[in-house]
């Protein structure tokens, strides 16, 4: 965890290019730890540096290099870094195991390859155990594909998304950019995060004392419960409707600025109930529809999905975005200016 950490400030700092030396330090000190190599592995992995990744699994000792994970390493770095010379039964002999992140990478594999029934398969298999919110995302995505009335179930038909105008001043406005753009400390984003061009906040913002931030705290949360009222009645099962709609507690709070060019890679936020973006400062102009607008529903590009978003978000001062948490979403790029937001999730009601 620690190096994990230490390369992860590093990275924040500008200093991407000897951002693993301590990983590099620690496993010639400890050859033996497989825990160590693997960190340093998903470390490069994470930011989709595949040549750096491949070279910590080329360095790996003998002792390690016959575990298991290694192994399943190995056929995740070859499926992500687009090895065409990988086949299904590459898989197989992993795939009874139920280990969740072997299974995604497979069912990611699966889906470039257009096997959409067989990667359905696999994640119906998943959303019984611990695990689940990490899978609904893609059985969204297999059942598209498949045409399943299984997909409006899960996100609603119209989707189970609200954009709505807070009312609030354009002074308020103001007050809090001017709050949010000094809380941007960082020079570059967290690997794990999705933005691109930009830089995020790294603590629960809504904790902040700051009356601007504060404010924004207190409409936020009259809108999360104004939208979780008008919800259809509890599914069982649903990783939306399936939970009671009085609680409004925060799971994570922070805020986004993004420049010229800048944008989000479509992610999920899997340990959050409800998510959302809020629009505080926007450029003037910022291009040509659809760009710099909340694409909800937007698969990975990476996978090569045949799909569109469901809708498009245009965003707007003051307007409140909502949808669930489990829910594929994006921002496209925009021309140029600044685009800051406050984004949040609430946490799973229990």
């Amino acid at each position: 965890d620690g190096h994990r950490a230490l390369a992860n400030l590093r990275i924040t700092d500008s200093c991407a290019d000897n951002a693993d030396a301590s990983y590099r330090r620690a496993c010639s000190v400890q050859p033996d730890s497989a825990s160590l190599w693997l960190s340093w592995f998903q470390h490069h992995a994470i930011s989709k540096n595949w040549a750096r990744a491949s070279e910590v699994l080329d360095s790996i000792t003998a002792g390690v290099a016959v575990h298991d994970s290694v192994a399943m390493a190995r056929i995740f770095l070859r499926s992500e870094s687009g090895d065409d010379s990988l086949i299904d039964a590459d898989f197989k002999p992993f795939a009874t195991r139920g280990d969740p992140g072997f299974d995604l990478c497979h069912i990611r594999y699966l889906l470039r390859r257009g096997a959409a029934e067989k990667a359905a398969a696999i994640a119906l298999r998943q959303i019984e155990g611990p695990q689940a919110r990490s899978f609904w995302p893609y059985l969204s995505l297999c059942w598209r594909l498949l045409s399943d009335p299984r997909a409006a179930w899960l996100d609603g038909e119209p989707i189970f998304a609200d954009a709505v105008d807070m009312g609030m001043s354009t002074t308020d406005l103001a007050a809090l950019a001017d709050v949010l753009r000094k809380l941007h400390r960082l020079k570059a984003p967290y690997p794990e995060q999705s933005v691109r061009g930009g830089t995020q906040t790294d603590r629960q913002l809504f904790f902040h004392p700051d009356p601007a931030i504060q404010k924004l705290r207190a409409h936020v949360v009259g809108a999360i419960r104004a939208f979780a009222s008008t919800l259809p009645p509890a599914k069982s099962g649903h990783p939306l409707l399936d939970y009671p709609r009085d609680q409004a507690l925060f799971d994570g709070s922070w805020s986004v600025r993004l420049l010229g060019g800048g944008h989000h890679a479509s992610h999920t936020h899997v340990k959050g109930w409800i998510s959302s973006a809020f629009y505080v400062h926007l450029p003037d102009d910022m291009g040509d529809a659809p760009s710099g607008c909340l694409a909800l529903g937007a698969p990975p590009p990476e996978l090569g999905l045949d799909l569109e978003p469901y809708r498009y978000v245009m965003p707007k001062a003051g307007r409140l975005a909502i949808f669930p948490s489990t829910m594929w979403h994006a921002t496209e790029p925009f021309a140029e200016g600044e685009r800051l937001t406050v984004a949040f999730d609430i946490a799973i009601p229990t």
